[in-house]
């Protein structure tokens, strides 16, 4: 079953956007495969002991929605990855396991040294947790948008739209820079606590020009990853589209339900898509809806790159590649 039939399958009884995400936050599948050789045992999961609990408290949250509105200092120029993390402070403090989130580690002289995204009480001591919410496009190593017979991909194969990083280049910095924080001595002055252990917590989509080519992924990918395609403009003509959305940036986590008055045809995605490539060349995020009796439902997304895209992602991967991982 796709991810977002199964997301709705649970979730569409949830209407607020906010309450959505969180639930895409604490259920969606990581990006990594935590048991992977290519990790040793650095990769964290949210551990959910009690289903039936969590979805009676995100409907009971759904209901009264104002706590985590509050939390999550909403504003429309939030980052993607500060609205996650507010999401995942918000449900550690409701279990009364966080310890901290945030937390600054300084010299001295007040220079900032590094920073704990989350220290998480466990019943072994405190985990240090890394997260990182990011989405990233598959290049399959072609200027025409083929998977090219031997092709190797390797981390660095999967490319931001912007094209300003990849996902080897991410991880490479979680994981030779942030990860080992908790050995600094400054770090163990400030906690004063024993950490048992540091680990990243990936989230986040991974989008392909052919579904197929998830099969031949690079080594520590979980098989289970959410994913989408991406398309150039061009394709969008040829593409059954009965109704769709652009989604802004902090509507990009959870699968999209609407009302549909909230949906455009494809005709005005079209339209809409030419105005936006004409003023941005940022890829756009399109889920592609349909109708499941009053709400609009997500079936499928993807981004759509300008059409210089490919080769400017070969380009950007080679100068981003680096041998630490």
């Amino acid at each position: 079953m796709e991810f977002q039939s199964l997301f709705h399958q649970y979730w569409q009884h949830l209407h607020d956007p906010h309450v959505r995400s969180l639930a895409w936050m604490l259920t969606s599948p990581d990006l990594l495969a935590a048991k992977s050789p290519t990790w040793s045992n650095q990769i964290a999961s949210i551990p959910i002991t009690d289903p039936q609990a969590l979805i009676s408290w995100l409907s009971a949250l759904d209901r009264q929605p104002a706590p985590l509105h509050q939390a999550l200092e909403l504003h429309k120029h939030s980052r993607l990855g500060h609205y996650a993390e507010n999401l995942l402070a918000f449900y550690l403090k409701h279990q009364g396991t966080l310890f901290a989130h945030g937390l600054q580690v300084k010299q001295g002289t007040g220079q900032t040294v590094g920073e704990f995204d989350f220290l998480v009480r466990q019943r072994s001591g405190l985990a240090h947790w890394e997260l990182t919410t990011k989405f990233y496009l598959f290049d399959p190593g072609s200027e025409t948008g083929e998977l090219q017979p031997g092709y190797q991909p390797d981390l660095y194969s999967y490319v931001g739209p912007n094209l300003a990083d990849t996902l080897g280049a991410k991880m490479a910095k979680i994981i030779d820079h942030q990860l080992p924080l908790a050995q600094n001595p400054l770090a163990q002055f400030v906690v004063q606590e024993s950490i048992y252990k540091s680990q990243a917590l990936v989230k986040g989509w991974l989008f392909y020009r052919d579904l197929a080519h998830a099969e031949h992924g690079a080594a520590g990918i979980s098989p289970n990853h959410c994913r989408g395609f991406w398309w150039f403009m061009d394709d969008m003509d040829k593409l059954a589209i009965p109704y769709a959305m652009i989604l802004p940036r902090q509507q990009w986590l959870a699968p999209a339900q609407a009302r549909e008055e909230e949906v455009m045809s494809k005709p005005l995605l079209l339209d809409a898509l030419l105005r936006h490539f004409a003023n941005d060349s940022a890829p756009a995020m399109v889920a592609i809806m349909r109708r499941n009796g009053e709400l609009m439902q997500e079936i499928c997304r993807g981004m759509v790159v300008p059409d210089k895209w490919l080769r400017q992602a070969a380009e950007r991967r080679g100068l981003l590649r680096s041998p630490l991982i």
